[in-house]
C-alpha cells in the first residue's frame, strides 16, 4: 500500500500566519499545503504565490471551489503556482470539462469536492468520466456541527471509482487513521492541526496515525483531550454534556454569535462551573415553595433556573435548599434574584449564580410554576434548554441547537489555543488578528 498523503488545509485569513503554521506542519510531516478557500478569498492569488515561493518542494493545493468559468480560474491558480486545483463536484458538467481542459493545458490536476452533492456515488463516477484526477469526500464545517461525517461519505465511495480519493472534514489523528483504513489516499486535516498550540506535534500525531494504523487511539488516550466526534455507544445527551464541560461560557457565547448570556448575574462561589439541562421555576420575590419543590422534579445533572420576580431584597434560596439540591444530583442553581447563607454555600463550593445576596427569606406561599418558559436575567429559558455557567457568567443554549453549539464552542476553543500560543511567542492580539485590516468599512 502506498504511503498516504497528508494535506494540511490553511483555512485562515492572514497569509503571514498561514506560512508560519505551514512551516510547523511540514516539520510534523505534512506533504501537501492547501491554500484554503478563506485564505484565497482574503488574500487572492497572492496566497498561492506566497506558499509556492515559501515551499518549493511541496505540492500546493488551491481550494478554489470553482463553480463557474472553470478554465479561467484553473489558469489563475496554475499560473500562481498551484499543482492541484479544487472545483465543486456539483458544478455543471460544462464547467468541469473546461476546468479539466485548462488543467491539462497548464500541467496541473483537478480535485473535485463532493460537498453538498446529493448523490455522491453516482456523481463521483461521472466526475471520473469527465477526467478529474481526485475525488474529495468532504463534509463541510457547518454540516459537521450537526453531526454529519466525512468518514460515512468516504465509506460509501469505497470501490466506486478508480481514481484516488481524498477525505476532509473535522479529521483528527484517530479519524485520519480510520480514513486510510477505509480507502483514502489523501487525508486533509485543517482545524485539528492549524488551530493547535503545537502545530508540529499535532501534524506528527496525524502523520504517525495514517502511517501506522492503530497508533491514533493510543495517542488520544495519551493526550487525554476531549474529541469532537461522538464516541461509540455515547448518547447525544452525553456527547453534549462532555463537550460543554470542556469549554467556557465565553466560548459558548462566541459560538452563538455573542448571544445567549444572562446579564447582572455572578458566581456566588467563585471558580465553579455548572453544565446541564434547565428545570425552570417562576416564583414571586421570596416565595421559596416552588424553587424547593423543583428539587423533587429535577433529575441528576439538571440545573435549576429560578425567576424570582427580579427581587434582590429577599432570597428564595439558601443553605438548606442547596444541601437538598446537591443530594438530589442537581449540578447548579441560577437565580434571577438573591441568595442567602452565602458563607455556608461557599464552604460547600456548590455552583450557585445569582444577582445578589440578601439575608431575608420569604414565605412558602406556593405561587408560581415549575417547568414553564421563563425570563431569567434577560434571557428566555425553556425547560430542557442547556445551561453553561462559570465565573464569567451564565449562557442559555436552545435545546434544539445544543449539539451544534457544543461543537462550535469547541472550535472556538481550538482557535483560541493557537492565538494564545502566538501571543506567548511575542505577538500582540492586534497583530495576530490583523485588527486594522478587518475593521468594518463604512
Amino acid at each position: 500500500m502506498a504511503t498516504p498523503t497528508l494535506q494540511v488545509a490553511l483555512d485562515l485569513l492572514e497569509i503571514d500566519r498561514a506560512v508560519e503554521i505551514a512551516e510547523e506542519a511540514v516539520r510534523g510531516g505534512a506533504d501537501w499545503i492547501e491554500a484554503g478557500t478563506p485564505l484565497i478569498k482574503s488574500e487572492g492569488m497572492q496566497a498561492v504565490r506566497t506558499l509556492r515561493k515559501a515551499f518549493p518542494g511541496h505540492e500546493i493545493v488551491a481550494d478554489m471551489k470553482v463553480a463557474d468559468t472553470g478554465a479561467v480560474e484553473v489558469e489563475m491558480a496554475a499560473k500562481s503556482g498551484a499543482g492541484i486545483v479544487c472545483i465543486l463536484g456539483d458544478a455543471d458538467d460544462t464547467v468541469i470539462a473546461e476546468a479539466v481542459r485548462s488543467a491539462r493545458k497548464y500541467g496541473v490536476r483537478i480535485m473535485a469536492d463532493l460537498i453538498n452533492v446529493q448523490d455522491p456515488v453516482s456523481r463521483s463516477r461521472e466526475l471520473e468520466a469527465l477526467g478529474v484526477d481526485y475525488i474529495n469526500a468532504h463534509v463541510g464545517i457547518d454540516q459537521q456541527m450537526i453531526g454529519e461525517s466525512s468518514l460515512d461519505l468516504l465509506r460509501r465511495l469505497a470501490g466506486e471509482v478508480s481514481i484516488p480519493i481524498a477525505v476532509a472534514g473535522g479529521l483528527d489523528a484517530e479519524t485520519a487513521s480510520e480514513a486510510v483504513a477505509a480507502g483514502a489516499s489523501i487525508v486533509i486535516v485543517g482545524g485539528n492541526i492549524v488551530k493547535a498550540a503545537d502545530v508540529t506535534g499535532a501534524a506528527r500525531r496525524v502523520r504517525e496515525a495514517i502511517d501506522r494504523p492503530g497508533a491514533a487511539r493510543r495517542v488520544r488516550e495519551a493526550i487525554d483531550r476531549p474529541e469532537i466526534r461522538p464516541r461509540e455507544e455515547e448518547s447525544p445527551e452525553a456527547a453534549i454534556r462532555r463537550l460543554l464541560e470542556a469549554v467556557s461560557a465565553p466560548n459558548v457565547t462566541d459560538a452563538m454569535h455573542r448571544k445567549g448570556a444572562m446579564i447582572d448575574i455572578v458566581s456566588i462561589c467563585g471558580r465553579v462551573k455548572a453544565v446541564g439541562r434547565a428545570v425552570t421555576v417562576r416564583t414571586i420575590a421570596g416565595d421559596w415553595a416552588k424553587p424547593v419543590e423543583a428539587i423533587n422534579v429535577a433529575v441528576p445533572g439538571d440545573v435549576l433556573v429560578i425567576s424570582n420576580d427580579g427581587g434582590t431584597h429577599i432570597a428564595p434560596w439558601g443553605e438548606l435548599a442547596t444541601h437538598s439540591a446537591r443530594n438530589r444530583g442537581i449540578v447548579g442553581i441560577v437565580i434571577d434574584g438573591a441568595v442567602r447563607d452565602v458563607d455556608d454555600i461557599r464552604e460547600m463550593g456548590f455552583p450557585v449564580f445569582a444577582r445578589g445576596t440578601a439575608p431575608n427569606a420569604g414565605e412558602p406561599k406556593g405561587f408560581g410554576e415549575i417547568n414553564t418558559e421563563i425570563l431569567c436575567c434577560g434571557q428566555e429559558v425553556r425547560p430542557g434548554d442547556w445551561i453553561v455557567a462559570d465565573e464569567s457568567g451564565v449562557v442559555v443554549i436552545p435545546r434544539e441547537r445544543a449539539y451544534e453549539i457544543a461543537r462550535r464552542a469547541m472550535e472556538v476553543k481550538k482557535t483560541e489555543e493557537r492565538i494564545r500560543e502566538e501571543i506567548r511567542r511575542g505577538k500582540t492580539l492586534s497583530e495576530v488578528t490583523e485588527l486594522l485590516k478587518w475593521e468594518k468599512r463604512h
